[in-house]
């Protein structure tokens, strides 16, 4: 019994030095537990040429130790002068890779996900969450180092014609590939107690995309910061710039704020 109690408590103890790879611009390689549930609201949008934002409500699920599934809901102005509803779009991933030693762990993933989006096809970037409805697959992989964790993804989207009769013209994009790379660092606490103290994480990670055969790719660097409440509640804001860019897209300065709560044991 006495080694069951130590067990639990070392794995209590041990999760909020996970929190660094709860990135706020990607997904880590590593799952939900098993029967959680995730409630996410999240705004993002831009200030030029006029000011533009979109609203998604996220729900995640820990279905078992190896899949959690996502389902999205999208609102914005980015294409009218009103705020309308978009579309949704549903996520999967499936853990295959997992290295764990005592407050280090390698973990690999296959992510795929869906959506379909009632907008009319004007950027050139394929994005899945409210502007292109279409598909995407890809691999990742994340290495926690203590208070470090760094991941790593690469990704193929397909892009078809949006609901609502909007087609993809000749000349536009129906293929890309994403690639990022996050790091995050647990900042404080700097002596773990209890799981009630505030955990502050900050991040940087790198998006990029391409669209193979049309000459166009970008690459941004986004510094964000979280807040982790009790170990339930998460508060996230970032702002990603671009490096380099010359591709017509919303995501080029782009600020992003998120509240996310967590239920667990469901």
């Amino acid at each position: 019994m006495k080694k069951i109690i130590l067990a639990v408590c070392l794995l209590t103890m041990a999760c909020p030095l996970f929190a660094q790879e709860l990135y706020v611009n990607t997904e880590p390689a590593s799952n939900m537990a098993t029967g959680s549930l995730g409630i996410r609201v999240e705004n993002q949008g831009y200030f030029t040429p006029t000011y533009k934002n979109r609203s998604t409500i996220e729900a995640m699920y820990g279905v078992n130790r190896h899949l959690m599934v996502h389902g999205s809901v999208y609102m914005s102005d980015y294409y009218s002068n009103n705020q309308h509803f978009e579309g949704g779009s549903v996520y999967a991933k499936y853990r295959f890779l997992s290295i764990d030693t005592v407050q280090k762990h390698f973990r690999g993933a296959f992510f795929a996900k869906l959506s379909s989006i009632n907008n009319p096809v004007i950027n050139r970037e394929i994005t899945l969450e409210g502007d292109n409805s279409g598909a995407q697959g890809g691999v990742v992989f994340t290495q926690l180092l203590h208070k470090l964790a760094l991941s790593g993804s690469a990704s193929y989207l397909r892009a078809f014609n949006n609901s609502g009769n909007y087609e993809i013209s000749t000349n536009s994009v129906r293929n890309a590939a994403a690639y990022t790379l996050s790091g995050g660092y647990l900042l404080l606490p700097r002596n773990y107690r209890d799981y009630k103290q505030v955990n502050l994480n900050l991040y940087c990670e790198l998006l990029g995309k391409t669209n193979p055969g049309h000459s166009e790719s970008y690459l941004d660097v986004a510094p964000a910061l979280q807040l982790i409440f009790n170990s339930t509640c998460r508060l996230d804001f970032s702002y990603r710039t671009p490096i380099y860019n010359d591709m017509q897209r919303n995501t080029k300065n782009m600020y992003l704020i998120r509240l996310e709560y967590n239920f667990f044991n469901l």
